[in-house]
């Protein structure tokens, strides 16, 4: 189904333009959003703080997805001066495309996207919000400066996405453009397919990291900073007492050495690998038994999902994010994040028993089908349908 609008010339396709952060190149935080907007017909363009190492790189991207790829020169930190740039790129970029439709995306995309659109009067401005810096339990400050930005910029917003239920709670109580609509749509999609359990690779994968038959992998991954807390499984893997646990956490970052010390303290540093960056993920999650994560924040955890397709149980915080893809004692346990008794004996209890593990992992198989990007990319697609309407009436 393609949607057109009249303009002066007769039929055109309606403009899309999607703003994200900062990405390496385009990659499956855009991809429902752009199946989405591509299969209605839109002419779909992104906008983001890209790492092609040439022209020739992102113009192979263009005619893959057959799309229009721009760099603003975004920073990560809304506060940042040198936004100011990226501020002036993205006003010559809507002046000069004319988009009727703004997608934005994290905190710096949302802002200066919404400003911008505002400024140009772009008919339908959609910001979709990967977790609120203001949540149930989020320090004071986080309320004080970030709640006021939101309610004011929902003002300049036609429809706003939220990806948890939490968010969408919040959401609803903000008034934003026009009496624009909130809607809950569970993230930007996972590839379900390709993360679908294969034996004969966890055989060769565990032989590989040196692992037995009677030893039990968990694993976790992230980025190695503050909010993933990873020193709380470390410490919750000693806690639990048991030679067969073997930890191993995937990702890079400042508290790297962090980890390594308090390893070394408790006497587990036979029992934890700190892997780096790993390209093999899905391999490694194959291999693995137990899925754990001890997050002090989220929006939608993606490595919940990828462990969850992966077909493995989840012990992980009882945090916004997280309790709306584990059902504990159903598909995972979850736990304050800073429990380290509970995670001890979460781990115990799953790792001692092999039927609970299948069981669970057979559950989050089925569980995860509703956040696939086939899922996904329909409720999106539903979603412009509906909301492009108004900008065809205007």
């Amino acid at each position: 189904m393609s949607i057109d609008i009249r303009s002066n010339n007769g039929m055109k396709k309606i403009k899309f333009l999607y703003i994200l952060n900062i990405a390496k190149r385009v990659n499956s935080f855009s991809y429902t959003s752009m199946l989405s907007a591509k299969e209605l017909g839109f002419e779909f363009h992104i906008a983001g703080n890209w790492s092609y190492t040439s022209n020739k790189e992102r113009h192979a991207d263009e005619e893959k997805y057959g799309i229009k790829i721009h760099q603003i020169d975004f920073i990560r930190s809304p506060y940042h001066p040198g936004n100011r740039k990226a501020y002036a790129q993205l006003k010559s970029l809507v002046k000069i495309e004319k988009y009727d439709i703004i997608h934005c995306n994290t905190p710096i995309g949302g802002l200066l996207g919404r400003i911008v659109g505002l400024k140009y009067k772009v008919p339908k401005i959609i910001y979709q919000a990967h977790g609120f810096h203001f949540y149930k339990g989020a320090p004071l400050i986080n309320w004080i400066l970030f709640y006021p930005i939101e309610r004011l910029l929902a003002h300049f917003t036609d429809t706003l996405i939220t990806i948890n239920h939490e968010d969408f709670e919040i959401a609803k109580k903000m008034h934003l453009r026009d009496c624009g609509k909130v809607y809950y749509v569970p993230g930007v999609g996972i590839d379900t397919e390709t993360y679908f359990p294969n034996n004969v690779i966890r055989t060769a994968k565990r032989k590989e990291l040196g692992l037995g038959d009677n030893d039990i992998m968990i694993i976790s991954s992230g980025d190695l900073v503050t909010r993933k807390n990873f020193g709380a499984i470390i410490e919750a893997v000693a806690e639990a007492n048991d030679k067969k646990l073997h930890l191993f956490i995937c990702g890079e970052g400042p508290k790297r050495d962090e980890l390594v010390v308090t390893s070394q303290k408790l006497n587990i540093v036979d029992q934890v690998y700190l892997l780096g960056y790993r390209t093999d993920m899905c391999e490694l999650l194959w291999a693995a038994d137990i899925f754990v994560l001890a997050t002090l924040q989220e929006g939608l955890s993606r490595s919940i999902m990828e462990a969850m397709a992966c077909g493995l149980p989840c012990i992980v915080s009882d945090i916004r994010g997280n309790s709306d893809l584990i059902v504990n004692e159903v598909n995972g346990l979850l736990f304050a994040p800073n429990d380290i008794a509970g995670f001890a004996k979460g781990i115990l209890k799953i790792s001692n028993d092999k039927n609970m593990r299948i069981k669970m992992g057979i559950s989050n198989l089925e569980i995860i089908l509703d956040y696939n990007i086939e899922s996904v990319s329909e409720k999106l697609k539903e979603l412009y349908k509906l909301e492009i309407s108004g900008v065809l009436q205007r």
